[in-house]
């Protein structure tokens, strides 16, 4: 199975990922600093929910490819990597973003939830990114590629739990900061943009 080295690593990957600022975790965020702590738990809840959608199929899929077609799982590597650059440079060039809190009509703890798993399901972009990064910490000397992959998106998991529960709970603080501190969110955007090169040059070697 996966050394723990490389799962420590692979945690802590994500736990930048999860830190750097985007939809998710810029909603979540909005959310508790309007409605309170629950609701913002509650979205994290429903994101996380659409996480385990995504991470069974990229696991039954990439083990397919893993096991039958190397022509699939080098265009496959390839379209991961460029996929991995262009988010690269969305981070580099990104300016800081305002944190609104805009008026929601829903007021139930169970569409803020609903929504979450919506919002992650529904966007083909995550599907994508954990394509192109699960499959970099897998080897298929180690057992089962679909149980390895399973096993990462726990962890990828794991760690946006920790990462938006923070959020959500800190709202209130968290969001006045991010607001006051553009310096903040320039380190955190090319701090991505640099583990997404990385990632990209990582995968666009790897072997079958």
């Amino acid at each position: 199975m996966i050394p723990f080295e490389t799962l420590l690593s692979f945690f802590a990957a994500s736990v930048l990922l999860a830190i750097a600022p985007g939809p998710d975790n810029i909603f979540v965020l909005a959310q508790s600093a309007q409605r309170g702590r629950n609701a913002g738990l509650l979205v994290m809840l429903g994101l996380c929910t659409g996480l385990i959608v995504h991470s069974t199929a990229v696991a039954l899929g990439v083990a397919v490819l893993f096991q039958t077609s190397a022509a699939a799982f080098s265009a496959l590597k390839f379209i991961g990597a460029g996929y991995l650059l262009y988010l690269s440079w969305q981070a580099f060039r990104a300016s800081p973003t305002k944190i609104q809190t805009v008026q929601n009509p829903e007021s139930s703890y169970w569409k803020l939830y609903r929504r979450g798993i919506i919002m992650n399901i529904t966007n083909p972009k995550v599907s994508i990114f954990f394509l192109a990064f699960l499959p970099q910490f897998a080897d298929p000397l180690r057992g089962l590629i679909s149980l390895q992959l399973l096993l990462l998106g726990g962890v990828f998991i794991l760690a946006t739990i920790l990462v938006f529960g923070s959020i959500a709970i800190l709202a209130g603080t968290l969001g006045h900061w991010l607001n006051r501190s553009i310096r903040v969110q320039k380190i955190i955007n090319k701090l991505a943009g640099t583990v997404f090169v990385c990632l990209a040059l990582r995968l666009a070697t790897t072997s079958r």
